[in-house]
C-alpha cells in the first residue's frame, strides 16, 4: 500500500469534504441501517498504514443500544490515503473501498468475507 515520496496534497477540509462526497454517492440501503454511527477524518493513525478504522461493536455482536450510548465510529485518515493514491481518481476510488470496508464491519463482515467479496 506504501507509494509515497510524492505524496497527494490536500489539507484537511478538502479531503473530508472528498470523504463526504463518497459517503453521499454510497447506495441508501448501505447506508440507511448505519444507527448510532459517525463518520470522522483524522490524518493519522499510529499504524501510519492504516486506511480506516470502524471503532464499535457489529450489529451481530450488540445486544441492545440503551439511551445515552456513545456512538461507534468510522475514521477515515487522510495521510495513509494521501501516501498510498497517486492522483484524485484513484483517492476517491480508495476512499470509497475504505468506507464500503468499514461500514461492512458495521454489519458484522469480517475481514476474510470482505476480501472473498474483493472489499479489502
Amino acid at each position: 500500500m506504501q507509494r509515497d515520496p510524492m505524496m497527494l496534497n490536500m489539507d484537511h477540509e478538502a479531503f473530508e469534504q472528498l470523504v463526504v462526497e463518497e459517503l453521499d454517492r454510497l447506495p441508501d440501503d448501505m447506508v440507511d441501517g448505519l444507527e448510532n454511527v459517525v463518520f470522522v477524518v483524522e490524518d493519522r493513525h499510529e499504524q501510519e498504514d492504516l486506511l480506516g478504522l470502524y471503532d464499535g461493536w457489529a450489529l451481530t455482536e450488540r445486544e441492545r443500544y440503551g439511551m445515552g450510548e456513545l456512538p461507534d465510529r468510522i475514521i477515515v485518515y487522510r495521510e495513509a490515503h494521501l501516501r498510498a493514491c497517486a492522483d484524485e481518481a484513484e483517492l476517491r476510488d480508495e476512499v470509497h473501498t475504505t468506507l464500503v470496508h468499514e461500514i461492512a464491519h458495521f454489519y458484522g463482515i469480517d475481514d476474510d468475507r470482505l476480501h472473498e467479496l474483493g472489499w479489502a
